[in-house]
């Protein structure tokens, strides 16, 4: 859906800012809308609209959609850093390093876990648009640690439906600033969409339920070392919860670290890893379980942290 389209407001949407009422009307998200805004490309009865403006009922608006970004392509290519750990006719675990998204993506042209294993010779489910064969959970960008993927039909549905049902076990450790109070806890707060950045997360009322439990394992002067369970997989969840209760992992700049701090441990990305990952095996039934050790980056940061 491109190019110059008339919509005449309908009551329903009478006063309600631009942003909100044309990602109703267009049923995108409000960054997005705002974004269109911001461009310029939308006119209320022939004057350019601000995404705080007010939508007035019957008025015409003239809003230039944009061409569609270019669908994102996998491509084969080797990693040395991303480790396939297990792998059978069902499913593959890798051990992912950081600066590698778990697929490709619209406006991300780096490498890929997919692309990784394509490289390999690694054949993935078919389910899913092609880029995302076999993806039945991700890891952000800058997270490292492990990931599993699926290799058949049976084996994509079933864990699929294991995340839904919260039964597969995801332990992470990160390294958060301060020391939070209680020192164990849980962190149950929605998360949805950041009303202002389309590639950030808030917490939000109106978002997805999100439970996060944590425990200390290590208090330093300045952070503060957690062992992290999830029972929500949320984007960005352990990222979102621990920047709202004030306490942003280090070196996460999306989320408000300290730069400073982060520059004194020579981080340039969030520190955040995927420890440990269990689950019922979708075909044996048996109970799997894979570990991973902190890549060099947050073992050198742990390092330093603990003179500071």
């Amino acid at each position: 859906m491109t190019g110059a389209r008339d919509y005449q407001v309908p009551d329903g949407l009478a006063g309600e800012r631009a942003d909100v009422g044309i990602a109703r009307l267009l049923g995108l998200s409000r960054s997005q809308a705002a974004e269109i805004i911001e461009s310029g490309s939308v006119r209320l009865n022939q004057k350019t609209l601000n995404k705080s403006d007010r939508l007035e009922a019957d008025a015409w608006l003239e809003i230039q959609l944009p061409k569609p970004k270019a669908a994102p392509q996998l491509v084969a290519q080797f990693i040395d850093d991303l480790k396939v750990i297990y792998q059978d006719t069902d499913i593959v675990v890798v051990d992912k390093p950081a600066g590698v998204a778990a697929h490709p993506s619209v406006g991300w042209d780096g490498p890929s876990v997919g692309g990784a294993l394509l490289a390999l010779g690694i054949e993935m489910s078919t389910s899913g648009v092609a880029e995302r064969q076999g993806i039945v959970s991700r890891l952000d960008v800058g997270t490292s640690g492990l990931m599993v993927l699926t290799k058949t039909e049976i084996a994509y549905s079933r864990m699929k439906q294991a995340f839904r049902d919260r039964t597969v076990d995801k332990t992470y450790r990160a390294l958060v600033q301060g020391h939070p109070d209680p020192f164990s806890g849980t962190i149950d707060a929605p998360i949805g969409r950041h009303q202002k950045h389309e590639y950030k997360f808030a917490v939000d009322q109106d978002g997805k339920p999100s439970v996060t439990h944590y425990e200390t394992l290590e208090a330093f002067r300045a952070a503060t070392l957690l062992d992290i369970k999830l029972e929500t997989g949320r984007t960005h969840q352990i990222r979102v919860h621990f920047s709202a209760f004030k306490h942003p992992l280090v070196g996460d700049s999306l989320y408000g670290c300290d730069s400073a701090l982060a520059a004194k441990l020579g981080l340039e990305r969030q520190w955040l890893h995927a420890t440990k990952l269990g689950f019922e095996h979708p075909t044996s039934g048996e109970y799997v379980s894979f570990e991973s050790e902190y890549p060099s980056d947050l073992s050198a940061a742990l390092v330093k942290i603990a003179e500071i």
